[in-house]
């Protein structure tokens, strides 16, 4: 059921006050070309200064894109949102992360690829929403637009990434800090600038106290001494189509299954040789299907 606002008279549904906040009763929302993907982050070069940037903490979340009628992941595929949730959504398309908290990431990533939503999982996340999807503004404008819509939506479940201007990379660095101390994975970098788009941007950067990239599974290295019998090395090949092995990092139960070939994994390394390759890579996590 969509909550109700008395404006005058007589009621109106709180999305149309927040269609009327962005400039008409209801803004149609832009749908993402054919292929088009969402954002996508590069690593922060070290030494650069933020001046220019909107620096926000970056948590480790499930991407989540809202389109003003669905909820997708990063890949476009629907997300299986009960529906109080989505009607709750304000009309503006939005790209954010739903989140459980510092750590918890494994017990949100379980509650939200389920094919039917356990409500009481859904209402203890939150969608940290920190860019306006799709709209032509600078993303500085951008961000002003999507934190009145989340304001006037008045939703404990919805809200907006704070962002701020740092002053030098001593200032970014100590922030950093600040925020791994309490459990934090890094920081997001976005010039206040930049107009939208699609894919990977020169306008977009992580910052973590160790990088980390994906790759793609494409074969096993055969263990040695006490792994005999076990997976050794994950064959991996960058995104750039470089390929090496990965052996730290992975669990004894990950060793005697292992991701999938074609499956993607994300790894830390300290920085690279100079051929390009992560050096000291160590395995995170699998992505698991979107």
């Amino acid at each position: 059921m969509h909550s109700h606002e008395k404006v005058g008279t007589p009621l109106v549904s709180r999305r149309h006050v927040i269609g009327s906040l962005l400039g008409g009763a209801w803004w149609a929302p832009p749908a993402l070309a054919a292929g088009e993907s969402v954002q996508l982050a590069q690593a922060w070069p070290t030494g650069r200064s933020p001046q220019g940037f909107l620096v926000s903490e970056k948590f480790d979340g499930v991407r989540a894109v809202w389109d003003g009628k669905h909820l997708r992941f990063r890949s476009g595929r629907m997300i299986a949102a009960p529906a109080w949730f989505l009607a709750a959504l304000p009309p503006l398309p939005l790209d954010g992360e739903l989140w459980m908290g510092r750590g918890q990431f494994d017990r949100l990533s379980g509650a939200v690829r389920k094919t039917v939503p356990d409500d009481a999982e859904w209402r203890s996340l939150k969608y940290l929403v920190f860019d306006a999807l799709g709209r032509t503004e600078p993303f500085a404008q951008r961000v002003g637009v999507l934190t009145q819509a989340v304001s006037a939506a008045k939703l404990p479940c919805l809200q907006a990434v704070l962002h701020s201007s740092l002053e030098d990379a001593a200032a970014l660095q100590a922030r950093l800090h600040d925020v791994v101390v309490k459990g934090g994975e890094g920081l997001v970098l976005h010039r206040a600038d930049a107009v939208w788009q699609s894919g990977r941007t020169d306008a977009l950067f992580k910052l973590k106290p160790q990088p980390d990239e994906e790759g793609r599974v494409l074969g096993y290295q055969a263990g040695k001494g006490r792994l005999e019998g076990l997976t050794g090395a994950l064959l991996l090949e960058t995104p750039q189509g470089q390929r090496f092995a990965l052996g730290a990092g992975l669990s004894d139960a990950l060793r005697r299954d292992p991701p999938p070939v074609g499956a993607w994994v994300t790894y830390r390394y300290r920085d690279r040789t100079p051929s390009g390759l992560p050096r000291f890579a160590s395995f995170l996590r699998v992505r698991q299907p979107e």
